[in-house]
């Protein structure tokens, strides 16, 4: 699965737009969202998002689905990154980590966001959607409840779902949640520390949703349901 992020030769732009089989995206969104990646090429810039959190009851981090104000990873199943990240990924971290990912084969994308985290000190960008994306199963799945409490020391608790969120619906779902929570605390443990940033910045396009004519919007299409 790491090999997603080999710095292949055919790649000549700067701009890696990073999509799955399950991704369906608007010429809108496309566009708008390689606008906001040029103001911030450090950055992972894309559409689904998830978060991280300490939980104290279990003492190591969680890591959620359920859509909240916060978010600390844009998922590569469509986000546009600098082909940078690409040789950083494949020469730079320890091969170890890639076969951690390969094993588990469900948190490439965790390793990658957890990576421009480290380098950049940044958190990701979301942007708008037309419509929600799903990741599959894995969407499905929610981590159990916790409350924010204190982290290892020098780290920063992001908050905690506030209501018990939904389980993964069968043992297939259920198992790929537990393997990228498993995966999002041994990352912390290889790297002795916590990269992922937090944020709750969201952009949208000016005059999105503004009660004016749509002539003087760039992107109406992106209020369509």
């Amino acid at each position: 699965l790491s090999d997603r992020f080999f710095p292949f030769e055919a790649i000549q732009t700067d701009a890696v737009l990073s999509l799955d089989e399950h991704s369906s995206l608007s010429t809108s969104e496309v566009d708008f969202a390689f606008v906001v990646w040029r103001s911030f090429p450090e950055r992972i810039v894309g559409f689904p998002t998830q978060s991280h959190f300490w939980d104290p009851e279990q003492g190591r981090w969680g890591y959620t689905s359920k859509w909240t104000n916060e978010l600390s990873i844009v998922l590569t199943a469509a986000a546009f990154y600098h082909r940078y990240y690409h040789s950083l990924f494949t020469e730079y971290l320890p091969a170890g980590l890639r076969e951690l990912v390969d094993g588990l084969a469900a948190c490439e994308d965790i390793l990658m966001n957890v990576l421009v985290a480290a380098v950049t000190k940044l958190p990701p960008i979301k942007v708008t959607q037309r419509k929600q994306h799903k990741e599959g199963v894995a969407q499905q799945a929610e981590c159990g409840e916790g409350a924010a409490g204190t982290p290892p020391p020098g780290q920063r608790s992001p908050s905690a779902p506030h209501s018990a969120p939904a389980r993964a619906k069968g043992t297939a779902g259920s198992r790929r949640f537990s393997q990228r929570q498993d995966c999002l605390n041994q990352l912390a443990d290889w790297f002795g520390y916590m990269p992922l940033v937090s944020s709750q910045l969201r952009l949208d396009p000016v005059l999105f949703k503004d009660q004016v004519s749509v002539l003087r919007k760039k992107y109406p299409r992106l209020e369509k349901p």
